[in-house]
């Protein structure tokens, strides 16, 4: 028996008396506590490490309840009239901070059930259905109610009811199906029979079975019934991993020819023009991005905000590369929570690289006001994310679902910003600005910045910038659909090797995509090549985020002020972390766009 960094487990004994809960900030003395009940009560059975013995007690915890076609918009088990079983109950609290930012509320459903023993059918309880009761099971029953629950971590999902000529019925008998494999739970079916008529004055009565049986699954392929291969490695899957693949080797080859041919002539041109006299070099037609040399080092407008992004970027794609390889690892979709958890933990522990990155840059380029710079990078992504959940959370708080965020996790989520990203944002960004901060480039900046000559309309950065997106958005789209489908409805994302390699193509095009459209704009003598290479890379979060509408109207079914809001929140910061991902990856680094075999300059 174990806690969880951010939580506490229950101390499950044989005695339901001695249950008990323990605070998310205790976590050592959960560990005492825990420790010292099992010397007691010699217990070795429990719910955390899925080893039971035979007819040792086993917990059914109710989660939550909801529409079937909104996900999100989740609501306390016992937020309808149902009753709760004979056995005493368990007061439980968030067992980890993930856990309560997903909207996990486990309840003790009261249900007696002991690990091997059958249970004939046997009565919860008698529901009295007043008006009251009534007009809340019509209104799940039309809305197409589903609840979850647990057994051993394993989740089940049952409907509450069903309409049938205009008429509502109510499923009032739980039928549970449990495998076994030695002392480990290794399935569970839950099957709702017994339809009732909902009217005003009835006398409902719930009951539940239960029969046990053996099986030759092992433990660790339990949750594989849970996943769907047919869905996720169906083959336009692999389809969009070959189009991707074979649009990376098209844009490869465009780039090196760019890089190989067409700037080979401009070395030949220029080199020419520099053993003209001076007369022919007036004379001549010059133009390009070597006419900018000394304007193209200089530093970009908003300096602050633009490193602070950078930073930003370095730290995502290190969080995404982590939690991706995490889950590849080890499974992180079966424990639940486990994969927020691990992303919070990550995030906070890669600070550092933020620092570093968005502290160097912003030295290099003068930055004098290295302090604010520093909280604006640490605080730039916990700032969208939190404000955007915190707008949410107010709905969620009207609605009065199970989605609303408790106080003390946002206090835990402040401690954890303020004591834990700050502090380490702070060491990155002085290691960054001693190691990495001095500017080395090859040419003198000019005082008086250079006029930019006309250009075609499509050479203007705003054309770029939309531009920049399209090719990105096109190697990832069908990636897109699986895994909104996996957030979104009844699916478990669980391809993570797809994920990985959809998403290192993902740079590879996005790198080579800027590569081009900075090419471009500097042959148009435009220097302003910073931020036009961040957001043409970035531009993919605009069309990712359109896709996002064409997903909502035409893929599902939700409905509501609440799953509205949650749906398009939470898609608006996904869409900019993806964005802040790409524009990161497109600029690269700052010093190695511009490189010094490149601009080679005159003093």
């Amino acid at each position: 028996m174990w806690c969880e960094p951010f939580g506490s487990k229950i101390d499950r004994t044989n005695s339901a008396k001695m249950r008990s809960s323990y605070s998310t900030l205790g976590r050592w003395w959960c560990v005492v506590a825990v420790t010292v009940s099992l010397i007691v009560t010699n217990v070795g059975a429990d719910e955390h490490n899925h080893m039971y013995e035979d007819h040792e007690e086993v917990v059914l915890w109710m989660n939550t309840v909801g529409p079937y076609h909104n996900r999100q918009e989740t609501y306390a088990y016992f937020s309808l009239p149902f009753c709760v079983g004979a056995k005493q109950s368990i007061n439980h609290y968030h067992e980890t901070m993930s856990e309560a930012l997903q909207g996990v509320e486990l309840e003790f459903s009261g249900y007696d059930i002991d690990f091997k023993d059958d249970i004939s059918p046997t009565e919860i309880c008698m529901v009295d259905l007043t008006e009251e009761k009534h007009k809340a099971f019509i209104y799940a029953v039309k809305n197409q109610y589903w609840y979850q629950m647990y057994i051993d971590d394993l989740p089940i999902w049952g409907v509450v009811g069903k309409e049938e000529d205009k008429k509502y019925y109510i499923y009032t008998h739980k039928k549970f199906d449990i495998s076994y494999n030695g002392k480990q739970i290794v399935d569970v079916t839950l099957t709702p029979e017994r339809k009732e008529l909902l009217r005003v004055g009835a006398k409902i009565k719930f009951t539940y079975e239960v029969n046990w049986k053996p099986s030759s699954v092992k433990f660790e392929d339990r949750f594989d019934k849970y996943l769907d291969p047919n869905f996720f490695q169906h083959r336009i899957h692999w389809f969009s991993i070959f189009n991707s693949f074979m649009m990376v080797i098209f844009l490869v080859g465009l780039v090196s020819m760019i890089l190989m041919r067409t700037l080979r002539k401009d070395y030949a041109r220029y080199s020419k023009d520099e053993e003209a006299d001076d007369m022919e070099r007036d004379l001549g037609d010059e133009y390009g991005w070597k006419q900018i040399h000394g304007d193209v080092f200089r530093p970009a407008s908003n300096v602050m905000l633009f490193s602070a992004l950078i930073g930003a970027g370095y730290q995502l794609t290190s969080v995404v590369l982590c939690v991706i390889t995490f889950a590849i690892l080890g499974e992180l979709y079966t424990e639940r929570g486990s994969m927020l958890s691990t992303t919070i933990f990550v995030y906070a522990a890669t600070s550092p690289i933020n620092g570093y990155f968005g502290g160097s840059l912003y030295a290099r380029m003068g930055g004098k006001q290295w302090i604010k710079q520093m909280l604006m990078s640490a605080f730039i992504v916990p700032a969208l994310v939190c404000g955007t959940a915190f707008f949410i959370n107010f709905i969620a708080i009207y609605y009065h679902a199970s989605r609303a965020i408790p106080f003390g996790t946002m206090v835990a989520v402040t401690c954890i910003c303020i004591f834990v990203i700050l502090p380490l944002t702070l060491i990155g960004t002085i290691v960054g600005r001693n190691l990495d901060g001095q500017p080395d480039y090859p040419c003198r900046v000019n005082a008086v910045p250079r006029p930019i000559p006309e250009k075609k309309w499509f050479m203007e950065p705003a054309v770029i910038i939309l531009l920049g997106g399209v090719l990105p958005f096109g190697s990832i789209f069908i990636e897109m659909y699986f895994i909104f489908t996996s957030f979104w409805a009844y699916k478990i994302y669980y391809v993570y090797g797809f994920m990985l390699l959809v998403f290192l193509i993902l740079i590879i095009v996005t790198v080579c995509v800027t590569i081009v459209c900075t090419y471009f704009l500097l042959n148009a003598e435009d220097y302003r090549w910073q931020w036009t290479s961040f957001m043409s890379a970035a531009s993919t979060s605009i069309y990712v985020y359109m896709y996002s509408f064409y997903y909502f109207f035409f893929k599902t079914k939700m409905y509501g002020l609440f799953q509205t809001a949650f749906y398009f929140g939470y898609m608006a910061l996904f869409s900019g972390a993806l964005g802040i991902i790409c524009g990161d990856s497109g600029v690269l680094r700052y010093k190695s766009l511009c490189a010094k075999d490149i601009f080679q300059c005159k003093d």
